[in-house]
This record gives structure tokens, C-alpha cells and sequence, in this order.
């Protein structure tokens, strides 16, 4: 059964995945005959099917890029492998979306297969003139990138960005995710973004490791596979969560199930539950027996141990079966693409919409009284995600510490949680819901942001509890740990956490962010609303930890410099405050001052001035008081550490310093 696997595995993947695909179109009627300008059988089908080797091709490109970045040594033949693996790949999806980008021409228009000048003509301004045709043009230039740079990167380093560049090639067919309501458009796209790339992750990995089955051996294989099994996890919870959104975006209520959409949607759900207990199976039983066999994660097993096949077999067996659900996913997926949901778009799009409905997608929430921050919630289920994974990493890497005997000050953990929690409030509570529609609480945000949630952060240290926790690999491939260490040592992280340099991002990135273009791609643009997020987080907690941090960075200004930069900055900040309050334009008019709400914009931006010039001084007042007391203990530290030196030398410098002084003064007497 081992021997047979790499051509099995695929196979079944392949087969169960195109049986899926016909069984879904033909019982969700996506592939049925359209009534008006029906492209014919050959776009009907083909389209899903182009789609289904897209799905395919793009997850084992990001699959075998992920494995080699995070579980492979680059001192293995193992990872060169991997990377011709991503390369073919890539260019199954370089020859599926182009293949997907004609068939979508066909079906949008109509227009029979042809090979004549006109047929040209009008493919290409398809993909060069309309949002749609450019998407899946975007999508197969980029893979086709990929697949030359898998073939021409060797550099470890370098292929992390080789990666976030095949992720990138997701995000066009992300973007045409999309509600089938008047609201959630923002949310759909989140949701389907986070299951393309999780479901390629998952499914790419485990066919990267049936493909280099035979390079691994018994000895290597556990290893990979419990680096693996971390990835798969991960996938599992974001693949189930964004499943489910993008579900009960598309179904509307649950007496909707009984329909074609629902029944496919159910399918697709049971077999993910399938999955889910597959690797519950591998993880807790199979993959420890194996490693156990050879000898541990980190040892080869002795010449004349004794091999477990039966193990080895029911391992193989199970990621047949795994792949097989794993196909009956994706065809289920590709069906789904193509069958009408029960919540009509177009119904929706019929009605009459309101200004805000037009701007933003999303209907005018109620009016905003205090009260209405704590009950409107606007999920945005990445944040919700990194905030949930960021809460149990840390606390699982501070049990690790305890268990072994190490100290991990408990208000480190507390303002860790604290912070994580406050910026899951305001990526996803009141503040996310109107900050689209008012300026004074998208400024609300912005200051918490950069401010508030940095100076709960900070302080929880998390460089230094990864550095102490996770434990270091010893064969060349990069985890977590090295990974964190090498990306805070690199010389690009000592430009940023220069803390001239942080100050100047913190302060100079306000006038730049809200006085260019910037800031209206990241009102329209949902990619733009979450850079901005990013943007804003990233430059508070640089600025933070050139101030209070206690991971170690390159350089740190001495206190007195550290207070006097803080108020040169704040200074900064406040008069960028001052100029939003007594401005008399108004920014973005088209946007927020079109919304609808029956109020004055201007009224509502000075509003917002005044928060930045306001409340962003609470920040201040902590910060100031941080670096007092912890300037008062580096003192209090450093006199101690001289009483012990004095202790130790029997007070030998002072003695020495005396009595060159009492010789200075019996020299000067006999002169």
C-alpha cells in the first residue's frame, strides 16, 4: 500500500473530486440549459470543471510552498522536491484559469467557441476592460510568476515571499465572492478569501507529503507530520468558521436546507466533519506510534528497531480515505460555485437602495446612541480569528513555561488577553459597524488602534515568550521560533524599531494616511479596510516598543530621550488633531457627507478631531507613567547592582579612589 500511494493518492483526489463536480451540477441544475443566450454544454460544463483544476492547482502550489517554508530542510533533497511540486502546480493554475477566464466569457456572453479575428477581439476586451474577465487574468499571470519563481528560488527566506505572492493569486476569486442579500458583501469576501487559502494550505500539504512519501522514509516522516498536523488544525477551525459565514450568508435560514444549494451545502459539511476526524485519528494515534518507531521527533530510529507496519499501513489507508473526502469537498465546492442560491441577489438588487447601500453594500445601521457600540456587532471574521489563535497561543506558550518551572509574570498574560480582546471589540463590535458611516467613530477606532490596543500588547512580550517556549528545531527547517527571531534580528526590523524612525510612522503616517488618495481606497475597497487595520496597529506597536517594550530590539534610547520623544510626538498627534477640528472642508464629502443619516458631516469630523486630540492623551499619560517607573527601577537596579559589586570587591574602588585622592593632597603638601 505505501509503494502505490503517490500515484493512489492523487488519482482518488482527481477521480472522487470530478465525480463530485458532475453529481453536484447535475443535481443542483448548475450546468443546466440557460434560457437566454445559452452558451452551450461545452461552457456549461467546462466552466466548473476549469474551476474544480483552479481549486486543485492552486492548493497544492500553496500547500507545497507552505510545507517547505514551515516543516522541510532546505539541507534535504526533500525541499527541492516540495518546490517542483509547487511549480507543476502553478501551472496546472496558469492553464486552469486561463481555460476558466474563456469559459467565463463564454457563459457571461453568450458568444459560441470560435477561433476566428472577431471571437479575439472580444475575449480580450473581456479581460482587459471588465472587472470580471481582469480578475481571472490577474489570477493566471500571477501563478504563471509563481510557477517560474518555484523553479528559479532556492532561498529560504525569499520563498516566504514566493508564497504570499501564490496567495495573491486567491485574491481576484476572493473578491468575487459576494452575499446574495443586500448586506454581508464585506463579509463574504473575508470568508471566502480565508477558505480559498485555508482549504489550499490543507489539502495541498497532505498531497505534498503523499507525493515525497518515498524521500521521506519512516524516519523522516513523522517529523513532517506533526508539523504538519499544526498547519492542518488551524485549517480545519478556519476552514469550518468561514465555511459556516459564507453558508448562512448564501442559505438565509435553515428551512432553506431543503433545497439544492442546502443539500450540496450539508454534503460539503459532512464531509468536512469526515476530515476533521481523520486527523483527529492521525494525530492521536498514528503519528505517535510511528514516531515512537523511529526513534523520536529529532532521532533516527537504530538500525535494528522494530518497524510498526501495521501502523504505517492504517496511516496510508486513512489519507486515502482523507483525500477522498478531500475531493468530494472540492467537487461539492465547484457545483456550489455554479447553483443558484436561495437568497436571490438579484431579487435584492431590485429594491430600492439608499445612499449608504450604495456606497458601502451595506444597509444604514440604526442611529448611533452610546448604547448601540455595545450591542452592533459588524463581525469581520480574520481579526476574530487572529485574536481567538493569538489569546491561545500565548496562553498555551506560558502552561509550557510553568510546566517545565519557568516564571512568566501573570500581568504580562493579563494585558496580553486584555489587548487582543479590545481589538477584537473593535474590528468587530460597535466601533466596526459604524465607522464606515461616521468619522468620529472611524477615528474612535484609529486612535484605539494605534494607541490603546499597542499599549495593552506591548508589555505582554510575546517575541520573548516564543523565543522561551517553543521549542527550536534542530534540522534546518525554520518553525515558529526561528522564523519570529530571524524577522526581529533582520536588518529591516532594526530600521522600524529605530525608535526616530517609529515616531516618525507614528506621527508622519496621519497626514499621509488622511491627506492622499489612501484614504479613500480604504473606505471603498474592503482590502484597503483591512491595510488600514494593519497599517494603524503595526505603527502604534512599533512606537509603543521603542517606548515600554521589554522584547529586545537593536537600540533603545536612553529615558530622559524616550520621555522627550513622547511628548514631541504626542505634540505632533495633537496638532493633527487641532487641524481635523478646526478644518472647514470636509473630508471624503462624497462618502460621509452622502451616507443619508440627515446630520452635518463637518460637525461629525470635528467631532472626530477633537477625539484625536482628546482621547488619544489617556495613551499619552500611561505611556509617560511606564517610562517614569521604569526608569525609577533602572535606576533602583543599577544601584543594586553596584552595592553587589561593592560586596563582592570589599568596596575596592571606593578604597582606591580615596587614596588617590589622600595622595593628590600629600603631594600638594609637600610641594
Amino acid at each position: 500500500m505505501p509503494r502505490s500511494v503517490r500515484v493512489l493518492g492523487p488519482a482518488v483526489l482527481l477521480l472522487v473530486a470530478l465525480l463530485a463536480t458532475i453529481a453536484g451540477l447535475a443535481y443542483g441544475g448548475g450546468a443546466a440549459p440557460l434560457p437566454i443566450q445559452d452558451p452551450g454544454p461545452v461552457a456549461r460544463w467546462g466552466l466548473p470543471v476549469a474551476k474544480l483544476l483552479v481549486n486543485l492547482g492552486a492548493a497544492g502550489m500553496i500547500g507545497a510552498l507552505v510545507l517547505a517554508v514551515w516543516a522541510l530542510s532546505p539541507k534535504r533533497r526533500e525541499f527541492d522536491l516540495a518546490l517542483d511540486v509547487a511549480a507543476a502546480s502553478a501551472a496546472v493554475l496558469t492553464v486552469a484559469s486561463a481555460a476558466t477566464g474563456v469559459f467565463t466569457f463564454l457563459v457571461v456572453t453568450g458568444e459560441p467557441l470560435d477561433v476566428g479575428e472577431a471571437f479575439g477581439q472580444k475575449l480580450g476586451q473581456f479581460v482587459t476592460q471588465i472587472e470580471l474577465g481582469q480578475a481571472w487574468l490577474t489570477t493566471t499571470l500571477v501563478a504563471a510568476a509563481v510557477t517560474v519563481l518555484c523553479f528559479a528560488v532556492r532561498n529560504h527566506t525569499a520563498l516566504v515571499f514566493v508564497a504570499l505572492l501564490a496567495v495573491v493569486a486567491l485574491v481576484p476569486m476572493a473578491q468575487q465572492g459576494h452575499a446574495a442579500g443586500a448586506a454581508g458583501h464585506d463579509a463574504a469576501i473575508t470568508a471566502l478569501g480565508l477558505h480559498l487559502v485555508f482549504v489550499a494550505a490543507w489539502l495541498g500539504g497532505l498531497l505534498t507529503i503523499v507525493l515525497l512519501r518515498r524521500e521521506l522514509g519512516i524516519d523522516r516522516l513523522p517529523v513532517v507530520l506533526v508539523r504538519y498536523s499544526t498547519v492542518a488544525l488551524v485549517s480545519f477551525i478556519v476552514v469550518a468558521l468561514s465555511g459556516y459565514t459564507s453558508a448562512a450568508l448564501r442559505i438565509g435560514t435553515w428551512e432553506e436546507l431543503g433545497t439544492p444549494y442546502g443539500v450540496l451545502v450539508v454534503v460539503k459539511v459532512a464531509a468536512l466533519i469526515a476530515l476533521g476526524l481523520l486527523g483527529a485519528v492521525q494525530r492521536r494515534f498514528l503519528i505517535g506510534r510511528m514516531s515512537r518507531a523511529a526513534g523520536g521527533l529529532d532521532t533516527p530510529a537504530s538500525p535494528g528497531a522494530p518497524r510498526p507496519p501495521g501502523a504505517a499501513r492504517t496511516f496510508w489507508i486513512l489519507v486515502i480515505a482523507e483525500l477522498a473526502f478531500m475531493g468530494i469537498a472540492s467537487g461539492v465546492a465547484a457545483a456550489l460555485a455554479r447553483t443558484a442560491t436561495p437568497v436571490s441577489e438579484d431579487a435584492a438588487g431590485t429594491l430600492a437602495r439608499t445612499p449608504a447601500e450604495i456606497l458601502t453594500g451595506e444597509p444604514l445601521p440604526p442611529w448611533p446612541e452610546w448604547w448601540r457600540f455595545v450591542t452592533e456587532w459588524n463581525l469581520d471574521l480574520i481579526w476574530l480569528l487572529a485574536c481567538g489563535f493569538g489569546i491561545f497561543f500565548y496562553v498555551a506558550g506560558v502552561v509550557r513555561l510553568r510546566r517545565r518551572g519557568d516564571a512568566w509574570p501573570i500581568y504580562r498574560t493579563v494585558l496580553w488577553i486584555a489587548g487582543l480582546l479590545v481589538l477584537a471589540y473593535i474590528t468587530n463590535g460597535g466601533v466596526n459597524a459604524y465607522e464606515k458611516y461616521l468619522f468620529s467613530a472611524h477615528m474612535g477606532a484609529h486612535m484605539a488602534l494605534t494607541m490603546a490596543v499597542p499599549v495593552l500588547l506591548v508589555p505582554g512580550a510575546p517575541v520573548t515568550l516564543a523565543a522561551r517556549a517553543i521549542h527550536p528545531r534542530k534540522d534546518g527547517s525554520r518553525g515558529a521560533r526561528e522564523w519570529i527571531l530571524l524577522a526581529v534580528h533582520s536588518r529591516y526590523a532594526a530600521i522600524l524599531a529605530n525608535p526616530i524612525v517609529a515616531a516618525v510612522l507614528f506621527a508622519g503616517s496621519l497626514w499621509v494616511f488622511y491627506f492622499s488618495p489612501i484614504f479613500r481606497w480604504t473606505m471603498v475597497d474592503h482590502i484597503g479596510h483591512e491595510w488600514m487595520i494593519v497599517h494603524f496597529l503595526f505603527t502604534g506597536y512599533l512606537f509603543v516598543q521603542s517606548l515600554i517594550g521589554i522584547d529586545p530590539v537593536p537600540y533603545r534610547l536612553p529615558y530622559p530621550f524616550r520621555l522627550v520623544l513622547l511628548l514631541g510626538t504626542m505634540a505632533f498627534h495633537a496638532f493633527f488633531g487641532l487641524a481635523i477640528m478646526s478644518s472647514t472642508g470636509l473630508l471624503l464629502a462624497d462618502w460621509y457627507g452622502a451616507m443619508g443619516w440627515g446630520t452635518d458631516a463637518l460637525a461629525d469630523q470635528q467631532v472626530g478631531g477633537g477625539i484625536t486630540w482628546s482621547v488619544g492623551e489617556i495613551p499619552t499619560v500611561a505611556l509617560a507613567i511606564t517610562v517614569a517607573v521604569q526608569w525609577a527601577r533602572s535606576d533602583e537596579k543599577e544601584s543594586k547592582r553596584r552595592d553587589r559589586h561593592a560586596d563582592r570587591t570589599g568596596d575596592a574602588e571606593l578604597e582606591a579612589y580615596n587614596a588617590r585622592l589622600a595622595a593628590i593632597a600629600e603631594h600638594d603638601r609637600q610641594g
